[in-house]
Order: structure tokens, then sequence, then C-alpha cells
């Protein structure tokens, strides 16, 4: 590896990990989302902030532009869902819950149950009230980069699918430590002085970390041949105030291929790789992993 190498794998590497949550902290936040549950009135319309009216109409484009609906209904299609409880994880509106019969959605949004004519349950990701083994099959659409702790986020949805159930989790790969100030997509005399500096070396940044990415992921490899990993992973500031571009409120950057070394590490199968292991040159896209307990 050349010293060039070597320092940009240094400094792309991604150190960040969970605090594991211990048992009574997981049952804490059940507990607090099933009180809230029964608390919560039926909410009435209210009318949007300006960040809420941007970020849904910035989410139902991207939606459209990546097919989210005709994807999802393809996994259901091939994994014989219908007619067998399926999750999805992170919910929001319930825009899938018509994919699939026996659906259920979870979200930590109290505001969003009036959206739904099937089941909604409210909730956190990282600590799911649900029984072990609970589902067939569970999707999450851009959830996971979202959530303070992403590797208990894995955890829990390991845990309540079934043994040989089917995973199809898209979570927004490596989002960019520069989406929460749109510095891609704010023109150039909207900036200061450093931010015109940082958005003319969003071309050479974005360039670095991609070739960053194989010496990283062989490194990681060679940690999921021993034992189980640990999701790796860079945090993020996000923004909460003004939503520029998609992944502008991203808490967390995380790289497919730590995700999917996550579930083989621990047996499981990913469905749409090109490798059983995957590969250190894939790309974005979703994973389908199923579950071997």
């Amino acid at each position: 590896m050349s010293l060039g190498l070597a320092i940009l794998t240094l400094v792309y590497f991604p150190y960040d990990i969970d605090r594991p949550l211990d048992g009574a902290e997981i049952e804490k936040t059940r507990e607090y989302y099933a009180e809230a549950y029964k608390k919560e009135p039926a909410a009435p319309e209210a009318p949007a902030s300006e960040f809420e009216t941007r970020y849904i109409e910035v989410a139902t484009r991207a939606a459209k532009d990546f097919d989210i609906d005709g994807q999802v209904r393809s996994f259901a299609e091939k994994f014989e869902l219908q007619g067998k409880r399926v999750l999805d994880i992170g919910s929001g509106r319930g825009y899938l819950q018509d994919i699939v019969d026996d659906y259920t959605g979870l979200d930590i949004s109290s505001n969003v149950g009036r959206f739904y004519h099937k089941k909604f349950v409210l909730g956190s990701a990282t600590a799911m009230p649900f029984e072990d083994n609970t589902f067939d099959g569970a999707w999450s659409i851009w959830v996971q980069e979202h959530v303070p702790n992403p590797e208990q986020f894995l955890r829990e949805a390991r845990r309540v699918v079934k043994n040989n159930g089917v995973i199809f989790l898209l979570t927004a790969w490596r989002c960019s430590p520069w989406a929460s100030r749109g510095y891609a997509v704010r023109e150039y005399r909207a900036l200061g002085l450093t931010g015109k500096m940082i958005k003319a070396s969003i071309p050479i940044v974005s360039k670095t970390r991609d070739v960053s990415l194989v010496p990283i992921r062989w490194i990681r490899e060679v940690a999921a041949a021993f034992a189980p990993t640990t999701l790796h992973y860079q945090r993020l500031t996000p923004n909460y105030d003004v939503y520029w571009e998609p992944d502008s409120d991203a808490i967390n950057s995380i790289d497919e291929h730590e995700a999917l070394l996550w579930f083989t590490s621990r047996g499981d199968e990913c469905l749409n790789c090109d490798t059983p292991a995957g590969s250190v040159f894939m790309y974005r896209g979703p994973l389908i992993i199923r579950v071997h307990k």
C-alpha cells in the first residue's frame, strides 16, 4: 500500500461504534413508547413546518426517482411475502403499507398514525416492542442513517425476524459530511469564503473517499473472518433547521459493505451479492439478507 493510500485509509476509516445498550435501557425505551402510544390522542391535521414541507417534497421525489415502491414490491413478490407477517421499520407515513396484506408499520413519530389503515406501532427501531421471531420479513428504507445506535438497529431487525426470514435494507449509504450544510446544491454566491472553498473541494474529497473504500473494506473483511463484527461507521452533524438535500439530517454515515459484513459474520446470507461474502467493490443499492439463526 502506498503512503498516500495508507494516509487516506487512516483518515477515512470508520472509527465510530455504538455504545452497547443494556437490557434495562432497551426495556425503558419500549415502556416509554408503549405508554406514549396509550396516551396519544388522534393527531389533528396540523400545518406542516417549512422543514417538514421540504422534507416530504425531497423524500417523495427521491422515492419516485429510485422506484422504491417497485423495488419493495419485487422483493415481496420474489420471496412470497404475501400472506406472511411483514414489518416496515421506520415506516413514516406508511406509503408502502399496501404491498402486503399482513403489514405492520413501526415509527418513532406519533404524528403519522393517522395515515394508516393497517397496523401501526409507535416505537423505536432500537427497542422494538415485538417478541423474538415475530416476522417472516422486514424492510427499512432510508432509516438507519437517522438512528443514533445503528448497530442496535441491526440487532433488533435481526431479532424480530424469524430464522430463514428475509430483510430488505436500503440505508442511505455513505452519507456525505457536507450534506447538512447543502454545499453541493447551494450557489457559490450564497456562501462565504470557507463555504466556497468547501464546495470547490467536494469533487476531490468525494474521489479520495471512494479510493479509500477498498483498503478499508479489505481490513474489515479480515476482521470479519475471525468473529462477528462490530458495526463501524462515521458520526455526522445533522441539520434539523434547513433540509438542503437528501440526508441533510443524517446522523451517521455507514458503508454498505460494513453492514453486509455485520450480517454475514453472524452466519446470515446476502441474496443479492456477487459473491457469498459480497465484494469490496460493491456500490450502494439495497442489501437483501436471509437470516440464519
